[in-house]
């Protein structure tokens, strides 16, 4: 195995209650070792592990933050497989947003550790963490310190045009202060795009299609000739479609009406929209989706907040069908909830059968659990499901730009 091992790359993704990390080989797409702690800050934080298709799992503490976490996966994790960590060639970094500044992905200094601070305040929730785990991993990984790569969510997003990334306020505030639309989940969505082109056998330049990321956060993008010229989120990740805890679009005097109505302060406000709103705020039970695959037919909070879900999903794929200049090659689900939640993508092409989507129930019911294909009829617009792989994709990103760096 030792030969095989030439260009490893350690990615870590740092999320808001979870982190990711693995450890592979991006030029053979070969994952030696992959895992996830999840549960940050509640009273069973675990993990789990893959090594040499091996699994592993353990519970590790309560209400472990990230930078306990981290040095758990370093110290019980990652070390004790020396003949893989000392393989590595470079560490790629998910990292949410980008603000104004960085607009690809970069070698991080400290200069990109002073633009990521500064974009927190469009990031709240994922920034932080992100800068916990850039900085961690140079503390522990001094002698890769210089090989650490920053991978941003807001890249995918920067040639979208004025139309799609402006807000209708006085344009000042754009020029001055950079308040415009930066999107999210980026990496996933460029990453399902060139999966699609390869599956439908076409130019990724010449590539139509919608792509839905659903998971905890959710977005959708419209991507035109391989372009991406629309997404839900916005200047932060708390624009667009219902999310676990997240209310996406709301009227913004909700706000106001909040503060001023209710006193409710501006800090405790945030809070509500970014973590107690969206499917738990609707169902006041859970953000899980595994509750609302069982209660879907026999609670009806359960069955309110999947259709205001369902509801707002299926608006935002007819609204982009609009961009797609006549020609729509598919519409393509990844993400926790777009890969293995099967009645949800019935219920959104159930409202959309006007616009000639016609799910195969029997294609749509088997393609769950990692496993990836077309879940409509013939004479439908297509639809596929497709894992997405943003370790894979960071990993990738990540070489490049250390080999650009060599050169």
């Amino acid at each position: 195995m030792d030969n095989q091992l030439n260009n490893l790359i350690l990615v870590l993704n740092c999320g808001s209650s979870s982190i990711k990390f693995a450890i592979l080989d991006p030029i053979n797409n070969i994952k030696y070792l992959y895992g996830i702690v999840e549960c940050l800050f509640l009273s069973n934080t675990y993990i789990k592990w893959t090594y040499l298709d091996k699994k592993y799992n353990k519970i590790i503490g309560s209400n472990m933050n990230h930078r306990d976490a981290l040095n758990f996966i370093i110290d019980y994790v990652l070390l004790k497989q020396k003949n893989i960590c000392k393989k590595l060639i470079g560490i790629g970094h998910r990292v949410v947003h980008g603000g104004s500044r960085i607009k690809q992905s970069i070698l991080i200094d400290d200069y990109v550790i002073n633009c990521i601070q500064n974009a927190t305040c469009f990031a709240p929730l994922h920034n932080p963490a992100n800068l916990i785990g850039i900085k961690t991993i140079i503390e522990k990984y001094s002698i890769l310190s210089h090989r650490n790569v920053a991978v941003f969510d807001t890249s995918f997003y920067q040639n979208m045009p004025e139309t799609s990334f402006l807000y209708a306020i006085p344009y000042k505030f754009y020029k001055k202060y950079g308040i415009r639309r930066y999107g999210a989940h980026g990496i996933s969505h460029n990453y399902i795009a060139h999966k699609t082109a390869i599956i439908l056998k076409k130019s990724f330049n010449s590539l139509n299609i919608i792509t839905c990321h659903l998971g905890n956060g959710c977005s959708i993008s419209a991507i035109c000739n391989g372009v991406c010229v629309d997404t839900s989120m916005g200047l932060t990740p708390l624009e667009g479609l219902v999310m676990g805890t997240r209310s996406g679009d709301i009227d913004p005097s909700i706000i106001f009406f909040m503060h001023k109505q209710l006193h409710i302060s501006i800090n405790e406000i945030e809070k509500i929209l970014n973590q107690k709103s969206g499917l738990l705020g609707l169902s006041e039970i859970s953000s899980d989706f595994r509750y609302f695959e069982k209660a879907y037919d026999s609670e009806i909070e359960a069955k309110r907040a999947v259709q205001v879900f369902c509801h707002r999903l299926s608006k935002y794929i007819a609204s982009y069908m609009s961009l797609m200049e006549n020609r729509l090659d598919a519409v393509v689900f990844t993400g926790g909830i777009g890969e293995n939640v099967s009645f949800i993508r019935e219920l959104i092409f159930s409202q959309l059968s006007l616009l000639n989507f016609k799910i195969n129930l029997t294609l749509n019911r088997v393609t769950i659990g990692g496993k990836s294909g077309l879940i409509t009829e013939s004479a439908s617009h297509p639809v596929f499901v497709i894992p997405t792989d943003e370790e894979l994709a960071i990993a990738q990103e990540t070489v490049h730009i250390i080999n650009k760096k060599l050169l």
